[in-house]
């Protein structure tokens, strides 16, 4: 284990309620580039920012892919 890693936390992606765009995309299957421009879009709905950080609101996140049978541009 790496020694800046060695007092943090270890969590699984499943239990977490915010992801990075790499565990987002890893979970959807949906590419990181995809995902990324989605967030940047002003109506997106799981985003979350973190000073210039973007992370998935993971709930919100699944919600939006049941609800979605197409992503592509956001509206």
């Amino acid at each position: 284990m790496n020694e800046n890693n060695e007092n943090k936390p270890m969590v699984r992606v499943s239990e977490k309620i915010v992801l990075t765009i790499p565990e987002a995309a890893a979970l959807s299957n949906i590419g990181q580039n995809r995902l990324d421009k989605l967030l940047r879009a002003p109506n997106c709905p799981f985003v979350i920012r973190v000073g210039t950080k973007k992370l998935v609101k993971r709930k919100e996140f699944e919600r939006f892919i049941s609800d979605h049978d197409y992503i592509g541009e956001m509206p």
